[in-house]
């Protein structure tokens, strides 16, 4: 059974997005990623994204478009992925090493995940069209 794991790709004023460095699992540990996490039975993906970034990151979050379909990850994982704002908050480091906003032209400046990295791509073509 693959299991979901749901993301967001917080964007703020000027295009920047938010970067998440993980503190583990050991072989992802120090890498970075899009906040975000597992989806709980019963849950839907919207709402695992939300509680997600709430205990993450302590920001409420406006969940918006989907970015592509389903981000293939390690064996038996699959990463669904949607753009986002922060609605009431700072987002801080609770379950990760840190967090750094990112502007255009800084989005590559971060070791991303594997898993991250095509996403972090289809992303900066998106916001390059607006």
């Amino acid at each position: 059974m693959t299991q979901t794991v749901v993301a967001a790709v917080i964007v703020a004023p000027g295009g920047r997005i938010l970067a998440a460095q993980r503190g583990d699992p050991p072989a992802l540990a120090g890498g970075w990623e899009f906040p975000g996490g597992k989806v709980d039975p019963g849950e839907s993906d919207v709402e695992a994204l939300v509680r997600e970034c709430r205990e993450e990151l302590g920001v409420e979050i406006a969940v918006g478009e989907r970015v592509g379909g389903e981000w293939p990850l390690a064996a038996g994982y699959v990463m669904r992925v949607w753009l986002a704002r922060v609605v009431s908050g700072e987002p801080q480091a609770k379950e990760h090493l840190a967090v750094r906003w990112l502007g255009p032209g800084e989005y590559y400046a971060v070791d991303w995940l594997a898993g991250d990295l095509p996403v972090m791509a289809a992303v900066e073509k998106l916001l390059s069209e607006d």
